[in-house]
């Protein structure tokens, strides 16, 4: 039997009663949870898109596990030479048990590893729950090897969850272990306030 990722057991024993506690739901199904994960990149104007393309897709599959579906312009635009059904991009939805593995390697390992990390910004909620994060690169990912990486992409990791409002979606994140800007800046306060 396949063991069930750590952050799925922690959010069924220790964040469901601590949400419902908080902002006192009285029904289970009323208490959010992270209902799927969306990882986009685009390739924009690469000189060779095929390559480009290429490259992303095997870059998300190593870090989410998943295989990517390529996403196509719907319109075209000159000015950014641009045809209609050109391949741009790649996006990958997560679900369920790998959802959770990779949210727990994006907090847990990822994050940590960008350099002069202050925590995610807390503006990036748009307004029903759901948050989307910018990585401007794939080599904070420890999947990745640094010596074989051809071209950097960035990429977007969009969490929808089920709460109704930005401070459930926040609360439900922050129990998660989402390093938010604020809560980054009490700790390093309280290291300093310890050393000295």
């Amino acid at each position: 039997m396949i063991q069930e990722p750590e952050l799925l057991i922690e959010y069924k024993t220790r964040i469901v009663p601590a949400l419902r506690e908080k902002h006192g739901y009285k029904n289970l199904n009323e208490i959010p949870k992270v209902s799927k994960v969306v990882v986009n990149t685009c390739i924009g104007s690469a000189p060779d898109t095929k390559e480009a393309l290429e490259i992303a897709k095997t870059d998300l599959t190593t870090i989410t596990g998943q295989k990517p579906l390529t996403t196509v312009s719907k319109k075209a635009i000159s000015n950014f030479k641009l045809r209609d059904n050109q391949a741009i991009g790649a996006k990958v939805t997560l679900r369920g048990r790998i959802m959770y593995e990779f949210l727990e390697r994006l907090i847990k390992t990822a994050l940590p590893r960008i350099r002069d990390f202050r925590g995610v910004s807390t503006r990036a909620f748009d307004g029903h729950g759901n948050y989307t994060l910018g990585v401007s690169d794939q080599s904070i990912f420890p999947e990745i090897e640094l010596d074989r990486i051809k071209k950097n992409i960035g990429f977007d990791v969009t969490i929808v969850t089920t709460a109704h409002t930005n401070e459930e979606a926040k609360s439900l994140l922050s129990e998660l272990g989402m390093p938010f800007a604020d809560k980054a800046k009490k700790a390093v306060a309280k290291v300093a306030e310890a050393a000295a």
